[in-house]
């Protein structure tokens, strides 16, 4: 966050003076910078400059004239739709973004997979299980071309598959489901810290629908001690602690992690 105004004209002018290749280098560094420019954006909620941001990183993403980078792009852009809750347009954004990719190494391959995997849980958020579930399909498929890794700013491999499968239970309102997807396994320690962070929230979240407030709290803290500030920032966490702080049984342990990380609570 400090550094990125310097960076961003910097690259910005170096895109504007160099042509062919390094022209197209450039590119692809400023469409990172800017990505990380909307996550700030994003996790603070200034989803107004989220919007503006990936506007630009659309056309910076054009400047490289690489299809790949043009995917990722629209994967990120697909959060405007999450903020607006327009679920169905996002879901026919990305699908259109799949159809004009042809994955033929891991990278592409990634980038097909990561696509589908946020089309599935637009299908859920908009109550359409059946929908989310070719699309989970063919991230499974993309992910048997792949080895987990970061892939265009994005983390992609059979273990964020897993976990987004995880999600789409829990966005089906369907917990039992969920912690069925995840009995007996654990995010790899190799795996971004952020995204393993996203499974134990969705865990905890599930545990305390069923009403295991202390294993909600368990979870909680796991996705804390692999990610804190996304764990601090996390809308699900802050929502969970305030509901949790609220329960007779998990009280006083609610009082104990939200003191030791710095969640605010939502009342």
């Amino acid at each position: 966050m400090k550094r990125l105004p310097e960076l961003l004209p910097e690259l910005s002018r170096s895109l504007l003076s160099h042509h062919g290749q390094e022209r197209a280098h450039a590119a692809r560094l400023l469409v990172q910078a800017y990505r990380a420019a909307d996550a700030i954006a994003d996790k603070f909620g200034l989803h107004h400059l989220s919007a503006r941001t990936i506007q630009v990183l659309l056309w910076a993403a054009d400047q490289t004239g690489d299809d790949v980078t043009r995917a990722a792009a629209t994967y990120v852009r697909g959060e405007t739709f999450f903020c607006s809750g327009e679920y169905e347009a996002g879901r026919r954004l990305l699908e259109r973004a799949a159809e004009n990719l042809t994955p033929s190494d891991a990278r592409s391959w990634a980038a097909y997979g990561s696509l589908h995997m946020r089309a599935a849980v637009f299908a859920a958020r908009d109550h359409n299980p059946r929908q989310a579930a070719p699309h989970l399909a063919q991230a499974r498929l993309a992910a048997e071309h792949t080895r987990e890794a970061v892939y265009t700013g994005t983390a992609f491999g059979s273990a964020s598959v897993r976990i987004h499968q995880v999600t789409l239970a829990l966005e089906c309102e369907d917990p039992d489901q969920a912690l069925h997807a995840a009995a007996g396994w654990t995010p790899p320690l190799e795996l971004p810290a952020e995204r393993a962070s996203h499974y134990f929230i969705d865990v905890a979240r599930a545990h305390h629908l069923l009403g295991r407030q202390e294993v909600a709290l368990a979870n909680l803290r796991a996705a804390w001690q692999r990610a804190p500030e996304h764990t601090r920032l996390n809308p699900h966490v802050r929502a969970l602690s305030g509901l949790l702080l609220s329960s007779s049984r998990a009280q006083a342990q609610a009082r104990e992690f939200v003191a030791q990380t710095g969640v605010s609570p939502l009342r």
